[in-house]
């Protein structure tokens, strides 16, 4: 299987003082998998995503690194072309749909700037766009055509979110925490409609979460990020199973288990160092448990193992 989507050495740095946000990430999607990025908030793992479609926020950069999407440089494309990518070949659901979708636009509009900003041979949009709100799950897509954001709840509004993303069927789909401010109930009904279409679709999606439990059975692959680097990456199976990095399995640990009310949950010790404050040493080091002197003056690079890749000097289970 071919890869869809290789990020090499990609680094993302603060324009004015080069601060590194993003420090030398790696990775690869294949045609149809799955792939699932995990870490504790400022990781690194939206901004990894941002850079693929070229948006990152006014202030920051890509300092160094290849994007490459079928075979194509997408940091060396121009402005025209990357519009002509993004919602087309490669869409994007966004953590928050009360601010991604325009509050003063009927939904059926915003639906409508999609098609209407890329050539395509749809004959009849509105019976496209209703077919796309009702393959999501809403109900009535005619009332949903004509209504307001506000007119919906958060679960319904990111159900919009995913057919908007779905619409001219693209190759990748990048979900940036969607289900983060829904209930638990709603959470799992969208995790359950982004599988079935993705599974319907033959789509690739990288899905960006703070939890390991979201992506249990919605991924192949998990890539785990912390203080902006790359430090495990590995099956979902064996990293639930036997997981290499020990902040892996603090992720992993932290996770509430079924019908265990009444023991308090694990939590990993001290808070993540921002990435430009990590230089020559492991990242984790000040909060791990099984840190050595190597580890608090040298940063272990991604190694390949049997079952994945970590970056650690002492792996979890002798991994090397």
């Amino acid at each position: 299987m071919s890869n869809l989507l290789e990020i090499k050495n990609l680094s993302v740095v603060i324009s004015d003082d080069k601060r590194v946000l993003v420090n030398d990430v790696s990775f690869e999607l294949k045609a149809g998998e799955a792939v699932g990025v995990v870490g504790e908030s400022g990781s690194g793992k939206t901004l990894s995503a941002l850079s693929i479609l070229g948006l990152l926020a006014r202030g920051l950069r890509i300092d160094s690194g290849e994007i490459n999407f079928q075979g194509k440089d997408l940091l060396k494309l121009s402005t025209e072309e990357m519009r002509e990518i993004r919602g087309n070949q490669i869409a994007m659901i966004y953590q928050d749909p009360m601010t991604a979708l325009n509050p003063v636009m009927k939904i059926g509009d915003q639906l409508m700037e999609v098609l209407d900003s890329h050539e395509h041979e749809i004959a009849d949009r509105k019976a496209h766009i209703l077919n796309g709100l009702a393959a999501v799950g809403i109900a009535d897509p005619d009332r949903a055509f004509d209504s307001y954001p506000h007119e919906f709840s958060g679960g319904m509004r990111q159900r919009v979110m995913i057919a908007m993303s779905l619409l001219l069927s693209p190759q990748l789909l990048i979900a940036d925490e969607p289900t983060t401010a829904l209930d638990v109930t709603i959470q799992r009904q969208i995790l359950a409609l982004v599988a079935r279409e993705r599974k319907r679709r033959q789509m690739s999606m990288l899905w960006i979460t703070h939890d390991l439990g979201v992506v249990a059975n919605l991924v192949d692959r998990v890539i785990v990020m912390y203080a902006g680097r790359v430090v495990e990456v590995g099956t979902v199976e064996e990293m639930f199973k036997a997981p290499k990095h020990p902040y892996t399995a603090g992720l992993l640990a932290s996770l509430p288990a079924v019908g265990n009310n009444r023991e308090k949950l694990a939590s990993i010790p001290g808070v993540p160092p921002k990435p430009w404050q990590v230089i020559n040493n492991c990242a984790f080091a000040p909060r791990c448990s099984s840190a050595k002197d190597i580890c608090f003056s040298h940063r272990p690079e991604l190694k390949n193992n049997q079952t994945g890749s970590v970056a650690c000097f002492f792996p979890l289970g002798g991994a090397s």
